[in-house]
């Protein structure tokens, strides 16, 4: 996975140590994944496909479907935080509750990835089962196939198999989300930062687990500066 922060224009980040958490870190510290442009840029800087990946046929629908995989993966984590860490409740992030019906049988058709379910009249569903539902379902879509090829120089150099599908990105982030969360040792390894406001969930493989932030040169840096205010606000006192 592509570790440290994107450049501009869409200031996106890849430091919570998980593709999956990294997709929830869009929504901060607003919507990050409003179009087709910045999730590109998001989908190659993730590390899900390779830099060279070709992307131009990804259209309106990919955000979408996108930003309804991060709310119940969302949900899914916050059930995962430790005793006395804040509600992961970004408003862009929470999952539906009521699954509407169609007059088949059928829920209205989601995005590429996301295929209907069949409750047999408006239900109220458990938001935590429904994203459970959710993620188990976009998980079981085939992910992108990787390949090896030789580069110029000779040495070996990965490329996808196919131009990858919305379903199939999907499917990779969806797995590596039921991978952390099944896995007791990284499961504990999951922390919220303790900076003011901030909600991002970021895993913490740090020794002695004594990460405090998402991100020591953001929301480490804004804390030491304001502690050093504080100070400076006590000493002229």
């Amino acid at each position: 996975m592509a570790l440290g922060t994107a450049t501009a224009p869409y200031e996106l980040r890849f430091d919570a140590g998980r593709i999956c958490l990294d997709l929830l870190s869009t929504t901060h510290p607003e919507e990050r994944l409003g179009s087709v442009a910045p999730l590109r840029a998001w989908i190659t800087g993730s590390g899900l496909v390779p830099a060279a990946t070709e992307l131009a046929h990804a259209d309106a629908s990919w955000p979408v479907a996108f930003r309804e995989l991060r709310g119940h993966v969302g949900r899914l984590v916050t059930g995962c935080l430790p005793p006395g860490s804040r509600p992961y409740a970004l408003a862009s992030a929470r999952a539906e509750t009521l699954t509407p019906v169609r007059a088949d049988g059928l829920t209205p058709p989601s995005p590429e990835g996301l295929t209907p379910s069949r409750p047999s009249r408006f239900t109220p569903a458990r938001p935590y089962d429904l994203a459970l539902a959710r993620v188990n379902e976009a998980a079981r879509a085939a992910p992108p196939v990787p390949r090896l090829v030789r580069a110029e120089d000779g040495a070996l150099m990965r490329e996808l198999a196919e131009p990858p599908g919305c379903a199939a990105l999907l499917a990779a982030v969806a797995r590596d989300a039921v991978e952390l969360l099944t896995d007791p040792v990284a499961r504990a390894g999951l922390r919220q930062c303790e900076g003011d406001n901030c909600p991002i969930v970021y895993l913490d493989t740090s020794r002695g687990r004594r990460r405090r932030w998402c991100s020591s040169e953001v929301c480490g840096n804004r804390e030491r500066v304001a502690r050093h205010r504080r100070r400076a606000a006590l000493a002229r006192a």
